[in-house]
């Protein structure tokens, strides 16, 4: 059994969660369930960054405490997360005691070591994405200059700060990214890091903030709080039991190094640089990859509430269920480029790949299983065929792209058999042979193609849509969760149950 350690990047609470936050949850813990299905002790860490300017400025427009706004939001963040199904082992937030705690500690080292400095900055900040842009980065326009990443404007500021000295590790981030290819992903995020951050020259950053007052305080120096990127950070390691006294907690001594981070694009830089810097900087292994994941957009457009075109998971649950929103998202998010989501491109595929693929396949084979056979279909000898190879083909190549955490091309390998062996159906017509007593063999062996078929489905599928491939699993009289070196059967008994997935119409105005 092989560790496995997952994170998602911990989502801000500024705002509630749309579909482009809850999609990455769902990314990894699908990840995750697969890796559970392999035999690995998996451990699935997300969480909430719950400090920083922006809340305390949302919480007083609000009229309510930074603690208690961000109380509200993360109490969202966790009922979006369950209603999606999400099993992560732990929740950190930044705001409780075993996470500042720690990051006073770890803080404290980095400055006592000399990695931490005093200074002043000068320059452009965004609000939003808590970042600080040089004159060369920020996009000027008529209006004024703007965030290159989020597009909104930026403000000039200058204070007195603390400033992380990552212009010590460039060599060793740039030997690192080299002597491991597989360290950030895509290979275009990995081209953005190294052709607009390393080439260019790494700049120390800021990691300490006097303006606001809404942090972790530096106990050192009473007047600053902790910028995000140590506070924020640190939480793959505080949740573990990290000391940086090396007096580390069962879980950091069992998990770490983290064997993939998962997060947006727009905080690679942060995970890919300033990150492994920190970590470098206290002694510690780094991650093994960082996944940068595309972004959800609303049609063509990016989701954002301005606009007015944001969608919520737990909507989409409520209407067409946790299965149906898991697999839509997972399969419809592109490895390296951006995905995109409407209705009627929600319902399409819903209805296409689980009304008329798979739940029809289910269906129509276990309904045959109980006309023909009273349910038991075992033949005489486990037929070959191109169905039944195509399960095996498709298995292998789902397995490397869940590897890659290629989740898009996993999802469509999955369902490859379920639309062949619909077409099987067509071809051997198991209503004819049911006609011909001398043909009975021949049907039997039709039939076990199909729900072996199903029964390959249930595994692959498993970590896409838990619920459902456990509902189908029941009616296969196979246990509700599967692993991966489950053999196929001998014979199935089935049961009919209800409708895996009934068609979904769009409501008119929708």
């Amino acid at each position: 059994m092989s560790k496995f350690y997952i994170t998602t990047a911990i989502p801000y609470a500024s705002q509630k969660p749309h579909i482009g936050n809850t999609y990455e949850a769902i990314f990894t813990d699908a990840v995750a369930r697969y890796h559970k299905l392999l035999g690995d002790d998996v451990y699935f860490l997300t969480g909430a960054d719950e400090h920083g300017e922006k809340i305390e400025r949302a919480a007083e427009k609000a009229g309510v405490s930074p603690q208690e706004f961000v109380d509200g939001i993360t109490a969202a963040l966790r009922h979006d997360w369950d209603v999606c199904m999400v099993e992560y082992d732990d929740f950190i937030r930044t705001t409780e005691p075993r996470h500042k705690d720690i990051v006073k500690r770890i803080f404290k080292k980095l400055y006592d070591q000399g990695d931490i400095y005093k200074s002043a900055y000068e320059g452009w900040y965004c609000v939003p994405d808590e970042a600080f842009h040089t004159e060369s980065q920020v996009k000027k326009t008529p209006g004024g200059n703007l965030c290159p990443n989020c597009g909104r404007p930026v403000e000039w500021l200058k204070e007195e700060a603390y400033f992380f000295r990552l212009s010590a590790y460039a060599g060793r981030l740039a030997a690192h990214i080299e002597a491991n290819p597989g360290f950030i992903q895509p290979d275009s995020r990995k081209n953005e890091m190294i052709n607009g951050y390393i080439k260019p020259g790494l700049q120390d950053f800021c990691v300490s903030r006097t303006s606001f007052k809404w942090g972790v305080p530096v106990e050192f120096d009473p007047g600053h709080v902790m910028y995000v990127w140590v506070d924020a950070l640190s939480n793959y390691i505080t949740a573990l039991g990290y000391d940086p006294d090396r007096d580390h907690g069962e879980l950091f001594e069992k998990y770490w190094p983290c064997d993939v981070h998962v997060l947006g694009k727009d905080v690679l830089r942060f995970h890919t640089l300033y990150w492994p810097g920190i970590l470098m900087a206290l002694g510690v292994p780094l991650p093994g990859q960082v996944f940068g994941h595309p972004w959800f957009l609303m049609g063509s457009d990016k989701m954002s509430k301005s606009l007015g075109n944001v969608i919520h998971a737990p909507e989409l649950v409520e209407k067409y269920g946790a299965d149906c929103t898991r697999y839509y998202v997972l399969r419809e998010m592109p490895f390296a480029r951006d995905g995109s989501i409407t209705r009627e491109l929600f319902v399409s595929r819903c209805n296409a790949d689980l009304a008329n693929d798979l739940g029809n396949l289910a269906s129509r084979s276990i309904t045959m299983a109980e006309k023909y056979f009273q349910g038991t279909v075992a033949p005489s000898a486990v037929p070959q065929n191109e169905v039944l190879d195509l399960c095996a083909s498709s298995r292998i190549k789902y397995k490397d792209a869940m590897d890659k955490l290629a989740m898009q091309q996993a999802v469509t390998e999955a369902m490859a058999p379920v639309v062949r062996a619909n077409r099987f159906i067509d071809e051997t017509m198991p209503w004819a042979l049911a006609k011909d007593p001398e043909k009975a063999e021949d049907l039997i062996r039709v039939l076990y193609t199909l729900l072996e078929t199903l029964r390959c489905a249930s595994v692959t599928l498993y970590p896409v849509m838990p619920l459902a491939m456990g509902k189908l699993r029941a009616q296969l009289g196979l246990p509700e969760v599967p692993v991966w070196t489950e053999p196929a059967p001998a014979g199935f008994t089935v049961k009919r149950g209800g409708n895996l997935f009934p068609r979904i119409v769009l409501d008119e105005g929708e």
